[in-house]
């Protein structure tokens, strides 16, 4: 893949209008992201928009919920025409598997390519601390997401969401065939935010991402176009 393809912008913003206008402020962007936020106030409307302009889709709503909701919001949102969805692994193996299942039938009803089904590992704004005395799971940090992973990828899931510092170790025991989504990456020169298990780009993507999610270091730059371009010619350069 050219890097540009391989890097996803969200569309963090409340409505429909400032959506587009981030597209065509942008519009070397090839792949956006529609989180929660922007789907609840637009619906599919915004879906239906972006694929009209040819772009690449991850629909980042983080489905989780007992076996027969997911499967119906799955097969729901594969018929969309998306390319990425996200669910969270703790669904549970019979949950994910239903998941999987419907998305694959709700993309073959469409006539839709396939759409590929992630799991969320564990969310990159919580640390070990959090994992261990807020969520009182007693595995280390590096461990649960390889478990969360590999649940995920025996379930018949296409992929997981990581945070850059674990995707070395899930590409290495997970395979090459199997997605990694790294959000949480942040170039030297941008600020963490909320982010608290981060990477650079470059690092990221030697590491063994597939997809990075990058966001504000983008949108919320004073130039937006001269940031994507100097993330793009960063991640470039490790290749050179």
């Amino acid at each position: 893949m050219a890097i540009e393809d391989r890097i996803i912008v969200p569309l963090d913003v409340p409505n429909q209008e400032m959506a587009i206008a981030l597209v065509e402020q942008l519009p070397d962007v090839t792949f956006w992201k529609v989180g929660l936020e922007l789907f609840v106030s637009t619906g599919s409307e915004i879906i239906r928009t972006l694929k009209s302009r040819n772009k690449r889709v991850f629909l980042d709503l983080k489905f989780h919920d007992i076996p027969n909701t997911m499967a119906g919001a799955c097969r729901a949102a594969a018929g969309y025409g998306v390319d990425l969805i996200t669910v969270h692994a703790t669904a549970g193996r019979i949950a994910l598997k239903a998941a999987s299942l419907a998305a694959q039938e709700g993309s073959e009803a469409a006539g839709c390519p396939p759409a590929k089904l992630i799991a969320i590992t564990l969310l990159t704004s919580l640390t070990s601390r959090e994992l261990a005395f807020d969520l009182k799971i007693p595995l280390e940090l590096p461990e649960y997401a390889l478990h969360m992973a590999l649940l995920a990828q025996e379930t018949g899931l296409n992929g997981a969401v990581c945070s850059p510092q674990e995707v070395a170790q899930l590409r290495q025991t997970c395979g090459n065939d199997f997605l990694l989504v790294c959000p949480g990456v942040r170039p030297k020169w941008s600020e963490a935010g909320d982010q608290k298990r981060s990477l650079t780009p470059s690092d990221a993507i030697k590491a063994g991402a597939d997809y990075l999610v990058i966001g504000r270091p983008i949108t919320a730059a004073s130039d937006p176009v001269a940031a994507w371009e100097r993330i793009c010619e960063e991640v470039a350069a490790i290749g050179a």
